[in-house]
């Protein structure tokens, strides 16, 4: 009796697990590939090249690429302007768990990291620079500390992000399922010091933004094994 019940019991979780996960595990083809926390490098998809994009930091509006950013890990992901009450990522647990890291660590092994959004509208489509200023005013009002070194808005085409393919699979995908019809209003990239594509998970859930998390601490412990490498 015993036996079957435990047996009931290890089912129930799996179930659990494949509801929580399963959906953002995922349409993508890396979150099965991408982490293994034996110590594993994180899987490297390529370089993501894209064209000249506005950015809206701490220095006001310039314009940038991504190699701009080469020596800093990076985090990509679309900020709709219907946020913060209705988004494409799960808004509460990006300010409050993933922006709060960078902010809070700053200072520490998380100084390396910045985190771009790509302001949106609901449908997935490029905003106007009053749109996207404010969405800075609404983060600067709703998110504490907001720091926009850290967290910089982008003025540009998410395309030109997104329109990523590995092994015959799409990042840029166009369902109901997703908010706004198109897969990257919940998408999150992460990018390497040299712009290269290493994990990408749907932010539309608290667990997947933590299990981001888990992944960039991955990145960054093996930057820092490099590093003690060649200290060594």
């Amino acid at each position: 009796m015993e036996d079957n019940t435990a047996t009931r019991s290890k089912k129930r979780s799996i179930l659990a697990l494949s509801l929580v996960f399963g959906p953002a595990l995922f349409l993508i083809f890396m979150a099965t590939r991408g982490c293994d926390h034996r110590f594993k490098k994180l899987a490297d998809y390529g370089l993501v090249k894209t064209p000249t994009f506005s950015v809206y930091n701490h220095k006001g509006k310039q314009e940038l690429t991504l190699q701009d950013y080469q020596d800093q890990i990076v985090l990509v992901t679309t900020l709709q302007t219907s946020c913060p009450h209705n988004c494409g990522l799960a808004f509460f647990p990006l300010t409050q768990n993933l922006y709060k890291d960078l902010r809070t660590n700053k200072r520490k092994k998380l100084k390396q990291v910045r985190l771009l959004s790509i302001v949106v509208d609901s449908l997935g489509n490029p905003v106007s620079e009053e749109q996207l200023l404010d969405i800075q005013d609404m983060l600067r009002s709703r998110v504490e500390g907001y720091d926009p070194e850290l967290w910089q808005l982008v003025n540009a085409d998410p395309k030109i992000f997104y329109n990523l393919t590995n092994n015959g699979q799409k990042l840029i995908v166009k369902d109901k399922k997703y908010f706004g019809g198109i897969s990257y209003n919940e998408l999150i990239l992460l990018l390497d010091k040299q712009n290269h594509l290493r994990m990408v998970l749907n932010g539309h859930t608290e667990g997947m933004i933590r299990k981001m998390k888990e992944h960039l601490a991955l990145l960054i412990k093996q930057y820092d094994k490099e590093r003690a490498k060649k200290q060594n």
